[in-house]
């Protein structure tokens, strides 16, 4: 209990639960006008200030939290203002007409931006102290959790579990066996990537990386792998389900349970209509459930891996476990236990709703700022060392195809009237 204060884990969920407190007080985060030429058409002077503000108030809260971690705030601070201003570019640049389209999100603008900056002229030394992506992206995942109601779980029948969690464990165990047994890549990298595939992409590999204590550059491979496909995946798949002449629930339920990121699932559902955009989401909230479970039972495998390969005496199985399990997913199962049953019954549904509009733009303004400092992090050269002659992308593909197939197979069967 007395590190309660000193790791990062921790203060991201001490952080979490803050945004959750304040939420009925503080402004949602602006979202920019759509643009098509003219980028400076959207730049309103009160959207500006409140989102000053709010990343104000970040670097605040932030940098009291690098104070108690015996970390310098004073150097987080300067770099964090180069990181904010480059997080607002990436929002702006996602509120275009035409990447909006075709799907590139606030985070493809943010990795992009990162990336251009190390691959060209190099990440400035001063801005590295503010390089948290973690930090950031734990502490969004704690604001993810309140996003996962049990009472929404409940009503939303068989069909839609089935293909969420039966489809995936199966996914997930032949992809990282393939992995590690044909294409003889480490276990961290095909653990991670497995798990972004057959999850739901950079949320699920966050936490299966830190489960697994995978290096940084395994991680931002796997979520550009994730990143890119998703894109594929959210123009391709309507049309296909089209051609394919499928009914818009077992269409839904194919986009859910395939394509990685949760708004690319309701943007490609939407393009079928309002019920398989309905079945898209609901079978992809499903899935992010999902997160807390397999990173547990990744802590869990990892940690009794080493110790078959050290002494008793070298090592406690429960401190190892300890050490290994994420803690921040104990902010996310708890934030979607409490709003599940204690505020959901009390308040009802249309504040609960009130409150998520509030908690999803601050999740969302976190990600970017996450996917800024993953790409300020990440190069290319690094990179490469981990590609191993392409295997990585070979065991991506091969993954998503079979996840592609078995989904399909699994939709159609418990959608299509035979079996329910």
């Amino acid at each position: 209990m007395k590190n309660i204060f000193k790791t990062e884990d921790f203060w991201s969920i001490w952080l979490g639960f803050l945004i959750f407190l304040l939420s009925s007080f503080i402004p949602k985060v602006p979202k920019f006008n759509t643009w098509e030429y003219n980028i400076f058409s959207i730049f309103h002077i009160e959207k500006i200030f409140i989102l000053g503000c709010i990343l104000i108030g970040i670097s605040i809260i932030y940098s009291f939290a690098m104070k108690v971690l015996n970390q310098s705030y004073r150097k987080f601070l300067l770099g964090f203002i180069f990181i904010s201003i480059l997080s607002i570019l990436a929002l702006v640049m996602s509120s275009q007409v035409s990447a909006k389209a075709f799907g590139f999100g606030y985070a493809f603008w943010a990795l992009t931006i990162g990336l251009l900056i190390s691959n060209t002229m190099g990440t400035p030394n001063w801005v590295k102290p503010s390089l948290k992506s973690e930090f950031f992206i734990k502490t969004g995942l704690v604001l993810l959790g309140a996003e996962i109601l049990f009472p929404k779980i409940i009503g939303i029948g068989l069909p839609a579990l089935i293909v969420a969690w039966g489809v995936t464990p199966i996914v997930l165990i032949a992809m990282y066996y393939f992995g590690t047994r044909y294409l003889k890549l480490n276990k961290n990298l095909s653990i991670v990537i497995s798990t972004a595939t057959s999850v739901c992409g950079v949320s699920a590999a966050i936490a299966a990386s830190a489960a697994s204590k995978a290096k940084k550059e395994e991680l931002t491979l796997a979520v550009g792998m994730s990143m890119i496909f998703t894109v594929l995946m959210m123009i391709g798949m309507p049309v296909i389900i089209k051609i394919m002449g499928l009914s818009p629930e077992v269409g839904g339920a194919w986009i859910g349970g395939t394509i990685d990121a949760t708004g690319a699932v309701v943007a490609a559902g939407a393009v079928l209509g309002n019920e398989a955009m309905n079945i898209a989401a609901i079978v992809k909230m499903l899935q992010n459930l999902m997160i807390g479970v397999i990173a547990f039972v990744i802590a869990v495998i990892w940690t009794s891996s080493i110790k078959k390969e050290t002494t008793v005496q070298q090592i406690s199985f429960l401190n190892e476990l300890w050490n290994r399990l994420p803690k921040f997913i104990l902010g996310f199962i708890g934030a979607s236990l409490f709003f599940s049953f204690i505020l959901y019954p009390i308040i009802g549904e249309v504040a609960v709703k009130e409150i998520l509009k509030v908690t999803v733009s601050y999740r969302d303004l976190l990600f970017t700022l996450a996917f800024i400092c993953i790409g300020l992090e990440s190069n290319f050269k690094e990179l490469k060392s981990h590609m191993v002659g392409g295997k990585p992308i070979i065991l991506y593909v091969v993954g998503q195809l079979f996840n592609l197939i078995l989904t399909l197979f699994v939709a159609w069967l418990v959608f299509s009237g035979i079996t329910f």
